[in-house]
């Protein structure tokens, strides 16, 4: 026969599974994504934590948009479920620098960020970003997050210059990138086409001592 301690192990153990079933419930009934997204690198209203495969659908509708698309200049065409989560899946297996922009006051992913290209015998990184929703532009969370991305390529991979690129029509985004440190390095002359108007590429970087400086 079962000792009354075992029967009271036993009791507490299955009191405690069922504990943390109901509260798993309880957090997807309600909504709640804070169990979805990890605290990477955290700034004062943001955080970049690693992408997470459920955001799937939402980064097809996001990399659908035209908007989206022309600041990533030119994108990855067009998109759908399969390709999405192929992409996603691709970054969480190789341990790429991809991240999901989190913002803090609801654990809401806005966006999303990370290294394209990385030249790590050299010391250069390249970099991408964009927010997702039209509301959530012009406030503040790309600069913030492109700071968060640059504190974590410069001290926790040990980069020596950061860059990136964006078309001269981009008028707000340059301005976000020249709040975040970066700088005018050079330009590819007439590199886009957009409904028969040519664009410049403008290349922006930024170096180790420089950010260390601002920051």
């Amino acid at each position: 026969m079962m000792s009354c301690i075992g029967k009271l192990i036993l009791h507490v153990t299955i009191r405690s599974h069922f504990l943390v079933i109901f509260v798993s419930f309880f957090s997807i009934m309600k909504g709640d994504d804070s169990m979805k997204y990890f605290k990477r690198v955290e700034g004062d209203r943001l955080y970049l934590s690693p992408m997470c495969l459920e955001d799937v659908e939402t980064y097809v509708k996001w990399m659908n948009d035209d908007n989206v698309i022309l600041g990533l200049n030119g994108g990855k065409g067009m998109a759908n479920v399969e390709s999405e989560r192929e992409w996603i899946l691709a970054n969480l297996r190789n341990n790429r620098e991809q991240f999901a922009i989190v913002r803090k006051s609801d654990d809401k992913l806005i966006g999303n960020c990370g290294f394209n290209n990385l030249d790590i015998n050299n010391g250069i990184g390249t970099v991408g970003i964009f927010i997702g929703e039209e509301k959530d532009r012009n406030k503040g969370y790309g600069s913030e997050a492109l700071k968060l991305l640059l504190s974590y390529g410069f001290r926790n991979m040990n980069l020596h210059v950061i860059r990136l690129s964006v078309y001269s029509f981009n008028k707000n985004a340059i301005k976000c990138y020249e709040k975040a440190g970066f700088k005018k390095a050079g330009k590819i002359r007439e590199a886009c086409l957009i409904n028969g108007k040519r664009y410049d590429e403008i290349i922006m970087d930024i170096l180790k001592k420089e950010f260390d400086k601002d920051g």
